[in-house]
C-alpha cells in the first residue's frame, strides 16, 4: 500500500503541476479558448495510459507461467529505467520547468488547436506511462494486491488535491524538497522491483544462483504476512533473497543514491576578456 501510494503521489503530484502550470499560463496570457485543446491533450494521455495498464494486465494473464515470468521480468528491468531516468530529469529540469512548458504553449498555440493538444499529451503521457509501467511492475512484488490498489487511489486523489491547491495557491509546498525525498523514496521502491526482475530471471535459468540465498526468513517471516508484505511493499525486502539479488539491489542503491543526493557543481564565472 504504501509502495503505490508513493508512486501514485509522487508521478501523480508530477502531472497535476505540469497541467496547472499549463492551465495557469493559457488563463494569464488571455487564450481562454485554448483550455478545450489542452483538456482534450490531457485526457487523451490518461485514456493513453490506462491502456497502457489495461494492456499489460491483459497480457501477463494470457501468457503461460513461463512467459509470465519472462513479461514480468523484462517489464521490471524497463520500469526501473525509466524511474531512474525520470527522478533524474526532474531533479535537473525542475527549476526551468515552467519557463520550458510555458514556450511549449507559445510554439504550440501559434500552430493551431491540434497542436497545443499534442503539446499537452506529450508533457503529460511521459509521466502517465511511466506510472502505468511501474504500477504494474510494483502490483507484481507485493502478496496483497486489494491493499496496493487502495495506495494507488489514495495516491493520486491526494496528489490532485494538492496539485489544485498549489494551482490556487490555498498552501505552499517546498517542492524542491518534496522531490527530492519523494525521489529517494522511489529509488528505493524501484531497487526492489529490480531485484524482483532478477528473481524472476534466475527463476527461468537465465542468471545463475537461484537457491544461493543470502537469507531466508520465511520460517519466521511469511511471504504473505503482513510484516512480509509491509518490508516487501516499501524497502523491496524478499524473505528468500539470492545473493545475486542482494547484489543487485545494493550496486543500484549506491549507484544511484549516490549521484542523486550530491549537490550539482556550480558553473564557474567566465571573466571579460581585457583587451590591451
Amino acid at each position: 500500500m504504501l509502495s503505490t501510494f508513493i508512486i501514485a503521489l509522487r508521478e501523480g503530484l508530477e502531472a497535476s503541476l505540469i497541467v496547472g502550470i499549463l492551465v495557469a499560463y493559457i488563463v494569464k496570457t488571455n487564450r481562454k479558448g485554448y483550455l478545450k485543446p489542452l483538456w482534450t491533450g490531457v485526457i487523451s494521455a490518461i485514456i493513453t495510459s490506462i491502456g497502457l495498464g489495461a494492456f499489460l494486465t491483459y497480457t501477463s494473464v494470457s501468457l503461460s507461467d513461463r512467459g509470465k515470468a519472462l513479461f514480468a521480468g523484462v517489464t521490471s528491468f524497463i520500469a526501473v529505467a525509466l524511474v531512474t531516468w525520470m527522478v533524474f530529469w526532474m531533479k535537473r529540469t525542475a527549476r526551468n520547468l515552467r519557463n520550458e512548458l510555458q514556450g511549449k504553449v507559445d510554439v504550440a498555440a501559434s500552430a493551431g488547436p491540434l497542436a497545443l493538444a499534442g503539446a499537452a499529451f506529450f508533457a503529460v503521457i511521459r509521466e502517465g506511462l511511466e506510472t502505468s509501467l511501474f504500477v504494474y511492475t510494483n502490483f507484481q512484488t507485493v502478496a496483497n494486491t486489494n491493499s496496493s490498489a487502495i495506495g494507488l487511489t489514495l495516491g493520486f486523489a491526494v496528489s490532485i488535491t494538492l496539485g489544485y491547491l498549489i494551482y490556487k495557491s490555498s498552501i505552499k509546498l517546498n517542492l524542491s524538497k518534496f522531490f527530492k525525498y519523494s525521489g529517494i523514496a522511489l529509488i528505493v521502491v524501484a531497487a526492489g522491483v529490480l531485484s524482483y526482475g532478477v528473481n524472476e530471471f534466475q527463476e527461468l535459468g537465465y542468471l545463475p544462483g537461484p537457491d544461493a540465498f543470502a537469507w531466508d526468513v520465511t520460517p519466521f517471516i511469511a511471504k504473505d504476512s503482513i510484516l512480509g508484505a509491509s518490508l516487501s511493499g516499501t524497502i523491496g525486502f524478499d524473505t528468500t533473497t539470492s545473493w545475486l539479488q542482494l547484489g543487485v539491489y545494493v550496486l543500484y542503491l549506491g549507484s544511484v543514491l549516490v549521484p542523486y543526493l550530491a549537490k550539482p557543481t556550480p558553473t564557474p564565472a567566465v571573466k571579460p576578456a581585457v583587451n590591451a
